[in-house]
């Protein structure tokens, strides 16, 4: 498994660059739904917090450990890079993607669906038909300041991201502080719910984060963001 946070997202074009080792492995990515219906799509916080505990929990499922029935996909996928897609969903497209096998999360008003790790080229079609486009998505009012004992991943605060880009990554700075964490503090995260909250970083503070230790995703730079950008810090208390 690489603990190389340099995470490419494979919905557009990716700049020619030399392979490593993941590259050469069989690619796999996780796939996100949110359920946005028309009139009453989520906030974008509440999207960003329930879409980064829904990898943990699909990281914590007793079927992708052992010899679970998600095992071997799951560990394929973090052989390799640890790509997640996010895509939207309403009425009857969030009704079929619910029928197929995954776990559900609700936030405050979110609703994201995380599904086991697929092949790159190998999507369910009621999957593969949803937009990747389209999750623009705004917060009502500012959300509340962070919980400072509780961890939170901090957003890079000079990016501008769609929202499914900032619900991937922050994805992908809860698994690395899943990775990050000993078997003890896992289980303490896992018997509170996983708390956590998504906030953008103070620009005074940002410096500090990304060079204090804590995990750091890098982005490949394959949308949105120029590549080895970094996106978000994983701030856990226990990694202080």
């Amino acid at each position: 498994m690489s603990n190389d946070p340099t995470t490419p997202v494979p919905d557009a074009p990716a700049a020619p660059r030399p392979p490593d080792d993941r590259d050469l492995a069989p690619q796999f990515v996780l796939p996100l739904v949110v359920r946005i219906e028309r009139a009453a799509p989520p906030a974008r916080t509440d999207a960003l917090e329930t879409a980064a505990r829904a990898v943990l929990l699909m990281l914590d499922d007793e079927r992708s450990t052992g010899d679970g029935v998600w095992a071997r996909a799951v560990r394929d996928w973090q052989d390799a890079r640890i790509r997640k897609v996010v895509r939207r969903a309403r009425g009857a497209e969030w009704r079929r993607a619910e029928a197929l096998e995954g776990i559900t999360v609700t936030g405050g008003g979110a609703e994201v669906r995380v599904f086991p790790p697929v092949p790159l080229d190998g999507w369910p079609k009621d999957l593969a038909r949803l937009q990747v486009s389209g999750t623009d998505l705004d917060d009502p009012a500012p959300p509340p300041a962070a919980d400072p004992s509780a961890p939170v991943l901090w957003l890079n605060p000079d990016l501008g991201m769609s929202a499914g880009k900032a619900m991937a990554q922050a994805g992908h700075g809860a698994q690395l502080a899943w990775w990050a964490l000993s078997h003890g503090e896992r289980a303490a995260w896992r018997d509170a719910g996983f708390p956590l909250a998504v906030r953008p970083a103070d620009p005074a503070r940002w410096t500090a984060l990304t060079t204090g230790g804590l995990p750091v995703v890098r982005d490949a730079g394959y949308t949105e963001i120029a590549p080895g950008s970094c996106t978000v810090v994983a701030d856990h208390p226990a990694l202080r």
